[in-house]
């Protein structure tokens, strides 16, 4: 388990096949999540639980100017079978 940190207007890459059955808890603040299409998604709240693989999410935004905490919760290793060393890759622009 670990915790995804998103400074205000602050915005990541979610990668499919990297997440790896990932499952995200937002623990502070809100995040918004960015379809496929670059059309804006649903802004999850404090306690919003969700999955990314397959889900075509390409990014998670924090909309609001306050700090953003999601905890990450994967699978046991032995279970996992993509090689990723880390879920997200951070967008610059």
């Amino acid at each position: 388990m670990w915790t995804l940190v998103l400074r205000g207007g602050a915005r990541v890459a979610v990668v499919a096949a990297e997440w790896c059955d990932a499952f995200g808890v937002v623990t502070r603040g809100r995040v918004q999540l960015e379809l496929r299409d670059g059309e804006p998604g649903p802004v999850l709240g404090r306690d919003a639980g969700f999955w990314l693989r397959g889900t075509g999410v390409r990014a998670l935004r924090n909309p609001g100017r306050r700090t953003a905490r999601v905890r990450i919760v994967t699978p046991r290793a032995g279970t996992v079978t993509c090689q990723a060393t880390h879920p997200v890759r951070p967008v610059t622009e």
